[in-house]
């Protein structure tokens, strides 16, 4: 058996068939061209055969040269193999959580927490599915999801536990489109407007079936408003963006950052007995929770109390 490792003749033959040619073929793996030549003369003998012929351009693999480099490399994939093995074996070690959360969702609420509690707990890895908030309801009842992240727990399974941040409010975005808007106000405040004229503006909206529109829906149905539904998105942001683009009224969590600009648009936060949300963490009723566990939800809980975090 050759003394040197089936990775390097196999770089070193690939490099010869690539060049055709043992100096460039050396330069490019930078050794000498005598070594080179030395290695392959060396395994040529010790196999008895010639493994690339030499006679003519390109250079080619022989038949006994062609059943030599499979050879090889049945090696290099047992090698990866045998890693992956060991490597997945020392994963069995490491707590894996793995938490549902709605996209839009994730992108707000994950950085607040996440990298601090992994900092805690370096050996625990986090498994995301980015999924509707009824994807992660159902899995989390199957105990397909260990943990799912979201918003206003009210309507949630009665299978399910939750823990939540508490009430937060909604803002609305007024552009210079609705009759609402006021000439360079950043800020209108809070209880000066109809909460029925807001609701008669030309809306941009969640799409049916968010938990934040069906809070929409239900203040709508309260106040007996027929709505101006201009456009609608499954993306908070995209709604956000559409409003300060002078679409259309837009109704978002306080979570959503929303930068100041009163000659295009107001912000006008919401009441919180009109509207508001939680943002909560929910897991099976059945599961009894580890430390690792309850580091998770105080993590959670703990930017919840932040109350100076939200919408920065």
């Amino acid at each position: 058996m050759s003394k040197f490792s089936s990775q390097d003749i196999l770089y070193y033959i690939d490099a010869i068939l690539k060049y055709s040619n043992y100096s460039k073929a050396a330069k490019s793996l930078y050794i000498s061209q005598p070594y080179l030549t030395q290695v392959i003369k060396r395994v040529e003998g010790e196999l008895n055969c010639e493994l690339i012929t030499r006679n003519k351009l390109p250079y080619r693999l022989t038949e006994q040269g062609k059943i030599y480099y499979q050879y090889l490399t049945s090696l290099e994939n047992k090698y990866a193999k045998l890693l992956k093995d060991i490597s997945d074996v020392s994963d069995m070690d490491r707590t894996v959580i793995r938490i549902g959360v709605l996209p839009s969702l994730g992108t707000y609420l994950l950085p607040l927490f996440i990298p601090e509690f992994l900092d805690m707990h370096p050996n625990c890895r986090i498994e995301l599915t980015e999924v509707l908030p009824e994807k992660s309801e159902r899995l989390t009842q199957n105990n397909e999801l260990d943990f799912w992240i979201g918003q206003n727990s009210r309507n949630i399974s009665p299978n399910l536990n939750s823990v939540s941040w508490g009430r937060h409010r909604y803002r609305a975005v007024i552009p210079r489109c609705c009759d609402l808007y006021q000439e360079n106000v950043a800020v209108i405040p809070e209880g000066t407007i109809d909460i029925s004229k807001l609701l008669c503006q030309r809306l941009v909206l969640t799409s049916k079936g968010s938990a934040i529109r069906k809070q929409i829906d239900q203040l709508l149905n309260v106040y007996k408003v027929e709505p101006n539904i201009i456009m609608e998105s499954t993306d908070i942001n995209t709604v956000l963006k559409l409003a300060t683009g002078n679409l259309g009224l837009a109704i978002i969590p306080e979570s959503v950052y929303v930068k100041e600009c009163p000659t295009k648009y107001n912000i006008y936060p919401i009441p919180i007995d009109e509207l508001s949300l939680d943002y909560f963490i929910a897991y099976h009723t059945e599961r009894i929770l580890t430390k690792i566990d309850n580091d998770l939800i105080d993590a959670f809980l703990t930017h919840g109390q932040d109350e100076t975090s939200i919408g920065d």
